[in-house]
């Protein structure tokens, strides 16, 4: 089974703690089994939390034999990190486990000297101080999470959610993922290029949870021809509107919405359904099976099949008869 680790240093924060527990902690394969072993892992048997004391059972030995590493922020000043958790992230970075930051646990990664020559993010107050304590990162202030393949870090809160459930999907697939994010009711279409912090000059406009129902209409209506317009006249807003009631309660467009929406669902049917490529392109709004298959590479980096036959045979069911799958 897959084994996370989740680092607790002194002063850590509990929401940032706490999310990957629940995340991986909850998420069920397609057989109801669990799809992770977490272990809360500190230096010392009793770590400050703030508020209250932490009592972790497990040591950073575990850190070195996990499949995956998660270190959550901690809270304000903090001093550096101790020779003995560095030596610990360094030598599970040799041994290629997978190792990610949630808002300022960046700092730690940057630190170890794991994040010189990538690109990375952290909570959007901090990103500066990142920067300039370590010039040889690529700090990205404006985005929820930054994947470099085995080193992956995200903005703050609720970013630790986004990077945690896109970790589920790229381990177990999308339908995995959709119901660890149902379980933490949260949205599954966030991606990690979506912007963490939308600075506004008005106040935003009254009503805007309103917005939910269109998005709503939206998940349904994925196989339809949809534009900007059609989607403004659906809404009954102009499209300066639209985009504005996007940018401020989803930090992204309408129309780049739209694409995440349609890739997810499309993960779900290449998962869940023998239909061919094709067919799926179809299903979720794309005029042909080309543009469907390179937009479906470029935002997974893998083609549509590759995506069937790598996740697939993971998650059928016990049940499902083999060989019952078509080929494309």
């Amino acid at each position: 089974m897959h084994t996370v680790a989740v680092l607790a240093l002194p002063r850590v924060v509990p929401f940032d703690l706490a999310t990957p527990v629940e995340v991986f902690g909850r998420a069920r394969l397609p057989g109801g089994g669990p799809g992770y072993r977490v272990l809360v892992c500190a230096e010392e048997p009793e770590t400050d939390a703030g508020s209250f004391a932490l009592r972790a059972p497990w040591g950073l030995a575990e850190l070195v034999s996990a499949d995956t590493v998660v270190v959550p922020g901690t809270d304000g000043p903090h001093p550096a990190p101790t020779p003995a958790v560095l030596a610990a992230l360094r030598e599970a970075a040799a041994r290629g486990t997978r190792i990610a930051s949630i808002c300022s646990g960046a700092f730690v990664l940057a630190d170890a000297g794991l994040l010189d020559g990538l690109r990375a993010t952290t909570h959007w107050a901090a990103a500066g101080r990142l920067a300039a304590d370590h010039p040889a990162v690529t700090v990205d202030p404006d985005v929820l999470y930054v994947d470099n393949g085995q080193i992956l870090t995200s903005a703050g809160a609720a970013a630790g959610l986004d990077l945690c459930l896109h970790m589920v999907r790229r381990d177990h697939g999308s339908a995995v993922a959709a119901e660890a994010a149902r379980l933490s009711v949260v949205p599954l279409e966030r991606e990690g290029g979506q912007a963490q912090f939308i600075p506004l000059d008005h106040d935003p406009a009254p009503g805007g949870a309103a917005l939910e129902p269109l998005l709503g209409w939206l998940r349904q209506n994925l196989d339809r021809d949809l534009t900007l317009d059609g989607i403004a006249a659906r809404a009954g807003v102009s499209t300066r509107t639209l985009i504005r009631r996007f940018r401020e309660q989803t930090g992204t467009t309408p129309l780049q919405w739209l694409h995440v929406a349609r890739i997810r669902r499309a993960q779900h049917l290449l998962e869940t359904t023998p239909h061919p490529v094709e067919r799926i392109g179809a299903q979720v709004g794309f005029g042909s099976a080309t543009a469907f298959r390179d937009r479906f590479k470029r935002s997974t980096g893998m083609s549509p099949r590759t995506y069937r036959s790598t996740v697939r045979p993971r998650l059928r069911h016990p049940s499902e008869a083999p060989g019952r799958e078509r080929s494309e």
